[in-house]
């Protein structure tokens, strides 16, 4: 057996006994345990650990861990470059593209109303966004702290906020995105990118109301959705801009 000394930093801390968040702690390991070892056995998801520092140095998952080693954890990083690092995650998560489990169906709306590219479905299984978050690169938000700990799953995080205005402020701060939004990109039924349409083409559609005040269209070629900026899209963007000042204004929750 051999004792490590370890600090988590930032949430990571939220997955560990209170005695032992925010400080330094040894811990003892069986001989040859990696940093991945390490970690299943403090119950840290891989998924949530993006830098490891062993005495000052960056290691991978797989570095066995030697008698005397002070090892730090930190989660991932957005809004600071560490590309001189060696971090867990081999792709940044700066174009960060996101997979939500059922829990999560309002703040998926108010993601793809920002821009973002996220899928979303009521009858998602466990397997399914594990599979599809794997295979497709995307983070996977979830209330359910142990999903995360599937070793399938590399990037993910657990959103806390239960008001769906507060977790998309959460996500938005945790990933540093409040300067990648591009509001009213994507269709909100299903994440497809609009494109424009003349009025003429979606005109058979169009209540008599809009027909008269409205030019600007645009399409969803998935869905078949039209959109227009009427007084649903003046709430929405009423709501975006009371988000970017809640974040101006550092509202915490």
């Amino acid at each position: 057996m051999l004792r490590a000394t370890f600090r988590f930093y930032a949430e990571l801390n939220d997955r560990l006994p209170l005695e032992r968040q925010r400080v330094a702690f040894e811990q003892q390991l069986p001989d040859q345990a990696t940093i991945r070892d390490a970690l299943v056995l403090l119950t840290v998801p891989t998924s949530e650990v993006d830098l490891v520092l062993v005495n000052g140095v960056s290691v991978d998952l797989s570095y066995v861990v030697k008698d005397g080693d002070k090892i730090s954890f930190y989660p991932v990083f957005e809004s600071f470059d560490i590309s001189s690092v060696e971090k867990i995650h081999s792709r940044p998560l700066r174009q960060s593209r996101f997979i939500l489990d059922v829990h999560l169906g309002k703040l998926a709306y108010h993601l793809r109303m920002l821009g973002f590219d996220t899928l979303y479905r009521n009858d998602y299984r466990d397997s399914d966004l594990l599979m599809i978050s794997s295979t497709e690169g995307r983070v996977l938000l979830t209330k359910d702290k142990k999903l995360l700990e599937e070793p399938t799953v590399t990037r993910g995080y657990h959103v806390k906020g239960k008001d769906p205005r507060e977790q998309l402020l959460e996500v938005l701060r945790r990933f540093d995105l409040f300067s990648s939004t591009h509001p009213f990109i994507r269709c909100l039924l299903c994440n497809t990118l609009l494109r424009p349409v003349s009025k003429e083409a979606v005109l058979h559609r169009l209540p008599e109301k809009v027909r008269e005040l409205f030019n600007e269209f645009r399409l969803c070629p998935t869905c078949d959705r039209v959109y227009w900026k009427g007084s649903h899209y003046e709430k929405m963007e009423k709501f975006i801009e009371e988000v970017m000042g809640d974040n101006q204004k550092g509202t915490s929750f």
